[in-house]
């Protein structure tokens, strides 16, 4: 019996348009991975990044942002925020070793169901390809049997 990775995908979406898209995808009944679980935001320049950090924590091994496409926002320019904010994300995540193809930023309006079922479907076949998301575990791992050598060093610091 062979156990094929699956990978644990959380998807922060807006809710104008990406989660109407899902809603479509699911009432058309287009197939597609059941790996992901859905938050819904009331846009997408709502969404604090720090969350994305805490999904890969929780053991989360890849995240999807979606949103309305730019210029579609209800909130007129929230979508933009989120952009900007994912150009200086990368940085950051690129800094803590995390692959980026780990997360899949996207625009999906209501009326795209189709596109959604691709997103999910790429973002959990690259995820698949890039195996679980173990370094988050490996950190907690370190800290939990070294914490007294840890205590120590900072007794000794001070």
């Amino acid at each position: 019996m062979s156990t094929e990775f699956e990978p644990k995908i959380l998807a922060f979406v807006c809710n104008w348009c990406t989660y109407a898209g899902a809603d479509l995808t699911g009432t058309s009944r287009i197939k597609y991975a059941s790996n992901v679980k859905i938050v819904r935001f009331p846009c997408t320049g709502r969404i604090d990044f720090m969350l994305l950090l805490k999904a890969f924590a929780g053991g989360a091994d890849g995240v999807i942002v979606s949103g309305c496409h730019p210029n579609d926002c209800h909130y007129t320019s929230g979508n933009f925020h989120a952009r900007r904010r994912w150009m200086l994300f990368r940085g950051l995540l690129d800094f803590l070793g995390i692959d980026v193809r780990r997360i899949q930023f996207s625009w999906v309006s209501a009326a795209e169901g189709a596109k959604w079922a691709e997103v999910v479907n790429k973002t959990v076949a690259d995820v698949r390809e890039l195996g679980p998301y173990s370094e988050y575990k490996k950190a907690a791992e370190f800290l939990a049997g070294n914490e007294d050598v840890l205590l120590k060093e900072q007794e000794v610091a001070q």
